[in-house]
């Protein structure tokens, strides 16, 4: 079983909403409460672009394209962060990625796909 496994994407219309997940399953909660927590998305023959970040004070900053529509929280009891995804675009298609910035841990993804 990967140790960052993604969730929650899946083909939505233009203006919908949808909500990923990002579980650590072997982090134990000191070192989830200590990392920094981000959520990057690719696009094919694009470089990985951050989508959205979350520090051990929960102290957030988002990419300038998402900015007053996504939300990125955390759970620290259940190890888990969440990027809240709404008044999607068709620009924001791609595959989502969480990565945990101490251990330097990425997941396998998650595809989101927007029509118009």
């Amino acid at each position: 079983q990967a140790q960052v496994q993604e969730s929650g994407g899946g083909l939505v219309q233009a203006g919908g909403s949808l909500r990923l997940s990002c579980k650590n399953s072997r982090i134990i909660l000191s070192t989830f409460w200590a990392e920094t927590i981000s959520w990057y998305r690719q696009t094919p023959g694009n470089q990985r672009e951050l989508v959205a970040r979350i520090t051990n004070d929960d102290s957030t900053n988002y990419g300038d394209s998402v900015k007053g529509r996504f939300t990125i929280s955390k759970d620290n009891g259940k190890k888990t962060v969440y990027l809240q995804m709404n008044s999607l675009r068709p620009e924001d298609t791609g595959v989502y990625y969480c990565h945990f910035g101490l251990s330097d841990s990425w997941g396998q993804g998650t595809q989101v796909a927007v029509s118009s």
